[in-house]
């Protein structure tokens, strides 16, 4: 792979990465979103290509195999997500900077594989019980299923240390002027 700068958010579920993320991809001309691929469900509105290259369970393992992903890992048992390498190299190849929305693990792999190319963020919401109200919120899951996200995100913020910066998601507008900040920072220094 070529070499060009990378922005990971990394977070528990309802933490607020991706609202962070869409701010920052509607701010900034110079930022391209990498789309994972997974093979979870379409949740209302989304668009595959846009949000989520959807595949099948076949499918994503046939692509394992091909070794078409830069990562990719079984988040929920036969639920997986994966970063296609095709993706990150069309947008290098563009001349942007590649913007990752992924979860905990994901983000540390990715971080791993660009090492100082590769700015890891992990947002973190300012209590547990705030990131409930959030899931709850968003009425997209069961109960039993918000109870799954909840238990992960609460074993996910023990890798809060292993990330680059953790920016606390309280209040919104001052989190988005700290992304800025942040991302100000990491582009205008010259990787490792």
């Amino acid at each position: 792979m070529s070499t060009g700068k990378v922005i990971i958010f990394s977070a528990p579920s309802g933490s607020g990465k991706t609202t962070i993320v869409k701010h920052l991809l509607e701010t900034n001309s110079n930022l391209a979103f990498s789309v994972s691929a997974t093979t979870r469900k379409p949740r209302p509105g989304e668009v595959n290509g846009k949000d989520y290259y959807f595949l099948t369970n076949t499918d994503f393992l046939q692509r394992v195999q091909n070794n078409e992903f830069a990562e990719h890992e079984e988040v929920y048992p036969g639920t997986y997500y994966g970063t296609l390498r095709s993706e990150v190299e069309r947008i290098w190849a563009i001349g942007k900077v590649v913007v990752f929305d992924v979860d905990v693990v994901g983000g540390l792999n990715l971080k791993r594989i660009w090492g100082s190319s590769a700015l890891a963020v992990f947002v973190k919401p300012p209590s547990i019980e705030v990131l409930q109200n959030r899931l709850k919120a968003r009425a997209t899951e069961t109960e039993q299923d918000l109870e799954k996200r909840v238990h992960k995100a609460i074993s996910e913020l023990k890798y809060e240390p292993k990330f680059d910066v953790v920016l606390i998601n309280d209040r919104l507008e001052e989190t988005f002027e700290k992304a800025h900040q942040l991302l100000q920072d990491f582009l205008t220094t010259a990787p490792l």
